[in-house]
């Protein structure tokens, strides 16, 4: 009996790789860097099943006519047109659950590098600056513990991160389309409206998915209601921040600074003015980069797609009402 195949972007771990040779035929790209437009094309012509994070617009699945199920690695899924994978039949899963813990990890990592400029802080010891009376008078920083977070969007991840902020005596609000009286009731966190949560925060974290509604999200209004002495942390998406206008509040002080791990263009350019200023700490999108964690994810997407060739409804799907046909 034929196995269906699978197309994969690039090599998974061998724990993955195993579980699916089982099942399927594998189809890979084991190239370097980025999977080429026309090579995925090729991969997915035969596919019934793709795996992996990759842009997976409705131009390659028009080249795809047995594809049935998308698995993309990723809690987020503003890479794949879902609607187009609607039209056609294809199911489309992503890897909720498994990053949560380790994206709040990141994002707090930031909130703390950002507010004690640490990144700064490392560059003045390894280019020789630190002198016998310089040093922490040249860098003073923000408190964390007792200060404020605006967390915007209340999900799993911004949750989690919430959760670390109690552990610093932080106050915490939040603003959500989704109120929660249960979390307001067990941990104290506060519903306030937009504009409320910008200027009350000493650190606005954004926790929202990539849609219509959320890019742009936070412009030159929402940055021009902030605190001078505010910091803004990313580890959501790029687009959902105005970058020009986020420049331009950290060129004119505007606001103290800010913690990216996601930008606009990825990757971000080294022309970028974002990566040439002192009081942003920037990362290459590695709010799930950790070992565990990306493995949890390769085999949460791996099982999704054998649930499909075995006749069973995936564990994590996005559009639901397809499996219904």
């Amino acid at each position: 009996m034929l196995k269906p195949k699978v197309f994969l972007n690039r090599k998974l771990s061998e724990r993955t790789m195993t579980s699916l040779e089982e099942s399927c035929e594998i189809l890979l790209w084991d190239g370097v860097g980025h999977c080429p437009l026309e090579a995925a094309r090729q991969g997915i012509a035969q596919a019934e099943a793709v795996l992996g994070h990759y842009p997976w617009s409705s131009e390659l699945m028009d080249c795809a006519p047995r594809l049935r199920i998308i698995a993309n690695i990723g809690v987020g899924f503003d890479n794949v047109d879902v609607a187009a994978a609607s039209r056609r039949g294809i199911i489309v899963t992503n890897t909720p659950d498994v990053l949560t813990e380790t994206t709040a990890d990141l994002t707090f990592a930031l909130l703390l590098a950002a507010a004690r400029r640490l990144c700064e802080a490392e560059r003045f010891v390894r280019n020789g600056e630190w002198t016998t009376n310089r040093g922490s008078e040249a860098l003073l920083g923000a408190d964390v513990h007792h200060a404020t977070l605006g967390i915007i969007g209340l999900g799993r991840i911004g949750s989690a991160v919430a959760r670390r902020a109690t552990g610093f005596d932080m106050r915490v609000l939040y603003y959500d389309i989704v109120r929660r009286p249960d979390l307001e009731d067990r941990h104290g966190y506060e519903y306030v409206n937009l504009d409320t949560l910008l200027g009350s925060s000493d650190f606005v974290s954004l926790h929202v998915p990539l849609c219509p509604q959320t890019v742009g999200l936070v412009g030159q209004r929402e940055l021009g209601l902030m605190k001078r002495t505010a910091y803004l942390i990313n580890a959501s998406r790029g687009p959902i921040v105005n970058e020009p206008a986020l420049v331009e509040a950290l060129r004119e002080k505007r606001i103290a600074g800010a913690g990216l791990d996601v930008f606009t263009i990825e990757p971000a350019g080294v022309d970028n003015p974002l990566l040439m200023m002192d009081n942003v700490v920037t990362l290459p999108h590695v709010g799930s980069a950790t070992v565990a964690t990306r493995l949890a994810m390769e085999t949460l997407a791996a099982a999704n797609v054998l649930a499909h060739v075995q006749g069973r409804p995936p564990l994590t799907p996005v559009n639901p009402e397809v499996l219904g046909r």
